[in-house]
């Protein structure tokens, strides 16, 4: 408990203010501050019958503050019927006050912070809020509570904290989340909150927008421009606020103008606090696409010359410049390097050490004109470089990147990251990052319609990236936004709390998303939805059933797991109240139901082929089946874009984005085809039976001092992945590898020769000079070491990536009939095992 100190009176803005304030968590309250719906001894009245609040800011302070607490106060009216007046600047005669303010920028926060060490002790840090309930902080003020920020967006994030604990979703209006009604709300005396992100810059980019969101914002959002303009990203920008986001790609593809050209959106970011980027292909925050390609033109009265810095220089250069001097009032993060106009790239020399040569130069001219161009600070401007595909050939050959530069590490495009800082690159001072895909156009498949990718997965490739250093910024490319709502959600709060949602605790998040979403009754089953739709998707996304063969026993036992979450999500939709109806069909029901249906379109045409090919009849019953199907996902579409929420998402989904051959209609039997089939009984596509052995259950394990085999729930193709934690173990070389923590298991097997198939997710070593293998023994054999690491874009990648797994095998002598040992070592950072098959 604070000692109650002398007490010193001074006059405030016609109040007196007593310093010797006591915080209400101090008074016997263990707990932390927390919302409650009846009053409690010491609570603070957020909305009470008969008692006012006022919110008081300084109209000194930022922008994004006053917007923050404009949408504080209609968070409260959503949820209690009555706003909060956020217009205060004094407080007057009020008896409760909400006082929101960032140190330095209100003179209220920074008195209350003089004297009370635990807010003066955020002063400094990165977007830090302190949230406090101080009783008796003024003369006539029973009650304060304080929101208290670094800087302005740790201000912003701590009312927007505010929101999400009294029930508003951060995707309230993105996904149409209506919060329960309480006529009254307290916050519980308790502990103060003070909160600070794992991740210094945390964003999305909007990407492949061609089939949702620039038609949809076109057409509902910025109708006088027919474009993603600052109507669509004051929107977004709230949301990423909402999210405790601050940084943004901005879409880029060709059916959209360039960010900077609508002046008002660069004016929009500043207001919201937003941190302007670019992508991988757009250095110096340059839309190539647009700017270079379209209207280079009309900006500089002249054609644009060859895309080409070797030959083009000076009219590259002053291209780049230009806009690092249009950008000096917004708080922004510079990708430097080169690519193609678009993706695609560098033109250049030949040869893979001039076009290293080339890059080094490209560099060191825009970090000369970052330096010229924006003002002189204790700090060079936050660059950027993405070694994205073949950029990381040109790194890995020897580039000479500055010290101070972020290197932002990419994903093979489909989750899995291709290479993280090794030792060395941990010291650089401009550390590393994420560019991450939950959205993905391009090879060996793209995955544009419903978003799969798996809180599990997405926690066990970003906590490792984070455990080798990439604290410094993730952004994730998530589309259109819709329907990657969830996703996105974990990917931020994960990004703001990286040790709140480890692998082993990630698929947990479903059921808290679930249950703030719609509600505690309804979030164990819609987890448990969520969960196995995930595990589905691991082992074929909808997108990419054209790809994918099954055996018989495989595929049918697919449909008949996808119907069951397909008929629980329909029987929950019947009893969701009638304020989530939109919420449920958006985020559950149209991806749990589209998925269901591909898989169906797809399986069942080649059951119909199959069995036509022997002359069976029920062959028109299943193609029936497939086309019935292929009829209901647009009909379902048609009801996402034309009667969910009034027609508001018109535009925003497409159940065939870039008409791949994914989604058409496959080939299904025809009478004719049985009137020349030959009746045979249906020949099987099972391989000889293998025994599958359950990863989770009847093992031995052999940890380290220093790591633990651990379970990972959610994660691959059997809904569990085996790995080892923490994720920067000891590499062992051959000569020790029995050394390495192991997992055993015992089978019985006949004498004889066996295979034995470990299927494991298919990641990348974690950097140069390290592998990805796993070592086999039986019954005290010599281990086999076998390596699945894989180079990305090559044909065995491509497999990998669409089924979900790689996959190593040996071959084993037993002597005898006999209960077997298998021994599985794990001797490198990484590995996941997924499944173990014994022929």
């Amino acid at each position: 408990m604070f000692k109650k100190s002398s007490i010193l009176r001074v006059k405030i803005i016609g109040i007196t203010l007593f310093v010797g304030v006591r915080i209400a968590a101090a008074q016997g309250n263990a707990g932390q501050i927390a919302v409650s719906y009846t009053k409690m001894p010491g609570a603070f009245p957020l909305s009470s019958p008969g008692i006012g609040v006022k919110l008081i800011t300084d109209k000194a302070d930022a922008e994004v503050l006053h917007i923050a607490a404009k949408c504080f106060s209609e968070d409260l009216q959503r949820v209690t019927g009555k706003p909060v007046d956020a217009s205060a600047e004094t407080i007057g005669a009020s008896q409760y006050v909400i006082i929101a303010g960032t140190l330095g920028k209100s003179k209220l926060t920074d008195e209350l912070a003089e004297k009370n060490p635990t807010i003066k002790a955020i002063s400094g840090k990165w977007e830090t809020f302190h949230i406090a309930i101080i009783n008796n902080p003024y003369k006539g003020v029973k009650q304060a509570l304080v929101v208290a920020g670094s800087d302005r967006r740790g201000t912003a994030f701590g009312l927007f904290e505010l929101s999400r604990m009294i029930g508003v979703q951060p995707f309230y209006w993105w996904a149409d989340i209506k919060p329960a009604h309480h006529g009254s709300l307290y916050l519980t005396a308790g502990k103060p909150i003070q909160q600070s992100p794992s991740v210094q810059y945390r964003g999305i980019f909007l990407n492949d927008e061609d089939f949702g969101l620039q038609p949809w914002a076109a057409n509902n959002m910025d109708k006088d421009v027919k474009d993603i303009g600052p109507k669509t990203y004051a929107r977004i920008f709230e949301l990423l606020l909402r999210l405790k986001a601050n940084y943004i790609w901005p879409a880029m593809h060709s059916c959209t103008k360039a960010f900077w050209y609508y002046k008002q959106n660069p004016i929009v970011a500043e207001k919201y606090a937003i941190v302007l980027g670019a992508s991988h292909c757009e250095p110096m925050l340059r839309n190539n696409v647009f700017e270079w390609t379209e209207n280079y033109e009309n900006e500089y009265k002249t054609g644009p010359g060859h895309w080409r810095y070797d030959e083009n220089k000076n009219q590259i250069f002053t291209y780049w410049n230009d806009r690092v001097k249009e950008s000096k009032g917004n708080d922004a993060v510079y990708t430097v390097g080169m690519r193609g106009i678009h993706d695609g790239s560098m033109p250049g020399p030949p040869s893979i050490e001039a076009k290293t040569k080339l890059l080094e130069e490209v560099i060191a001219d825009q970090r000369s004109m970052l330096k010229n161009v924006l003002p002189t600070t204790d700090h060079t401007a936050p660059q950027i470089f993405c070694p994205y595909k073949e950029v990381l050939d040109i790194y890995q050959a020897g580039l000479n990147l500055p010290d101070d530069i972020t290197i932002a590490w990419a994903d093979d495009n489909h989750g899995y990251i291709r290479q993280l800082s090794s030792p060395d690159e941990q010291k650089r001072s401009g550390k590393s990052g994420i560019y991450y895909h939950l959205s993905y156009w391009g090879s060996p498949e793209d995955y544009l319609w419903l978003s799969s990718v798996s809180p599990a997965l997405i926690s066990h490739e970003m906590s490792k990236a984070y455990q080798f250093g990439a604290n410094k910024l993730w952004v994730f490319n998530v589309g259109d936004i819709k329907p990657a709502e969830l996703e996105t959600q974990f990917a931020m709060d994960l990004a703001w709390n990286v040790n709140q949602w480890p692998p082993q605790k990630a698929q947990q998040y479903l059921k808290k998303w679930a249950s703030e979403t719609f509600g505690q009754q309804f979030a164990g089953a819609i987890s448990r939805i969520k969960a196995e739709y995930y595990r589905l998707a691991a082992s074929a996304k909808p997108e990419h059933l054209h790809k994918i063969k099954f055996t018989t026993t495989e595929a049918d036992q697919r449909l008949k797991d996808y119907e069951a979450i397909a008929l629980q999500a329909a029987a929950i939709k019947k009893r969701i109240p009638a304020n989530l109806q939109n919420a449920y069909f958006e985020l559950i029901y149209y991806p749990v139901t589209g998925a269901y249906l591909m898989n169906k379109k797809f399986l069942c045409a080649r059951k119909s082929i199959a069995l036509a090919n022997t002359g069976n009849t029920q062959a028109l019953y299943y193609g029936q089946i497939a086309k019935d199907a292929y009829k209901q996902i647009q009909n379902i579409t048609v009801t996402y874009n034309k009667m969910i929420a009034g027609g508001k998402w018109n535009g925003m989904m497409d159940w065939q984005p870039r008409k791949q051959d994914a989604f058409i209609m496959p080939e299904v039997a025809t009478k004719a085809m049985l009137k020349t089939a030959v009746a045979k009984p249906a020949a099987s596509t099972m391989p000889k039976a293998n025994v599958q052995l359950d990863i989770t259950k009847s093992y031995i394990i052999k940890n380290t001092d220093s790591t633990k085999i651990t379970i990972v729930p959610g994660l691959g193709i059997n809904g569990n992945g085996l790995t080892v934690l923490p994720y920067a173990i000891k590499q062992y070389a051959v000569s020790d590898i029995q050394q390495a923590p192991y997992v055993e298991y015992k089978i019985k097997l006949d004498a004889g020769k066996h295979n034995i198939w470990i299927k494991c997710l298919p990641t990348f070593r974690i950097y140069k000079g390290l592998n990805l293998r796993y070592a086999i023994s039986v019954n005290n054999s010599d281990p086999q070491i076998i390596n699945i690491g894989t180079d990305a874009d090559t044909p065995v990648w491509a497999e990998n990536v669409l089924r979900g797994y790689a996959q190593g095998m040996s071959t084993h002598q037993i002597i005898k009939d006999t209960e077997s040992t298998i021994r599985i070592y794990m001797p490198d950072a990484g590995l996941v095992i997924n499944q173990i098959e014994v022929n």
